[in-house]
């Protein structure tokens, strides 16, 4: 029915604003509760999320903005604890379902069952992360609905890098073209791009808006609903004045109608 077999998502930002109020707020609580007077206010997270990875993450922190830091010898082991205690705190919000998924998404994901068309996550947060969000996304468990959940360190590089999507078209069995890609950053761009997913959408939120998307084959503000149009920032929406099925497969034509 459709011109694609597999929708391809990212998951923080995209499937949920798990940033803000998520993520920044947990790794606050893992800093206080090892006695760091760190604080990463909203502002600050937004200039650290320029790095890809929680882990990753900290340790530019401590490079860039705590040089007196006095790290302990085992700097690595000493992050890796961190971000431990601060997945613990993330799981825990997630669990009061205090970070829903965004507008449209279940919407979309329930569409592309009932089309058969197959669903994988493409991200760098950690496994119990993205199945902890899924478990608690209000519609029941649905992490058995996505057929490849490529997540955390399973790759040598982290986005922007290609390996997570070519991993999981890899486990798919699919080739790029075969695929539409759904990412929220320049960061998730640059990655499905090297991948060769040239049929990609981008759902920006409000860390992300102002980047650079070139190459997208289109932007909006979100994914909408039937009555909550989206705002298109780069490209043609087609179809509709909500992303579903139906304006992903016309975007999808495009871009191979042009290739």
């Amino acid at each position: 029915m459709y011109g694609f077999d597999a929708l391809l998502l990212d998951v923080d930002g995209t499937l949920a604003d798990t940033e803000r109020d998520g993520h920044r707020c947990a790794f606050n609580a893992a800093f206080a509760e090892v006695g760091l007077d760190w604080d990463w206010s909203a502002a600050l997270y937004g200039e650290l999320l320029s790095v890809t990875g929680g882990k990753e993450r900290i340790r530019h922190y401590i490079d860039h903005w705590r040089p007196s830091f006095e790290a302990p010898g085992d700097l690595d082991g000493f992050i890796a604890d961190l971000h431990r205690r601060k997945t613990r705190h993330y799981l825990e919000l997630l669990g009061q379902g205090r970070i829903p998924l965004r507008e449209g998404v279940m919407r979309l994901l329930h569409q592309a069952r009932d089309a058969g068309v197959r669903l994988a996550i493409a991200t760098t947060t950690t496994p119990e992360n993205v199945s902890t969000l899924l478990a608690c996304s209000g519609d029941g468990d649905i992490g058995d609905w996505f057929e490849v959940i490529a997540a955390g360190d399973v790759v040598p590089a982290k986005k922007p890098a290609p390996d997570i999507f070519r991993l999981a078209l890899n486990e798919l069995r699919l080739p790029a073209r075969a695929c539409v890609a759904i990412e929220d950053s320049a960061h998730g761009v640059r990655s499905a791009l090297g991948a060769d997913l040239q049929a990609l959408l981008v759902t920006v939120n409000a860390y992300t808006r102002d980047q650079d998307f070139s190459g997208a084959a289109l932007v909006t503000d979100g994914l909408g609903e039937p009555d909550s149009p989206v705002k298109v920032l780069q490209g043609t929406l087609e179809g509709s004045d909500h992303i579903d099925l139906a304006a992903l497969d016309a975007m999808h034509r495009r871009v191979y109608q042009q290739s």
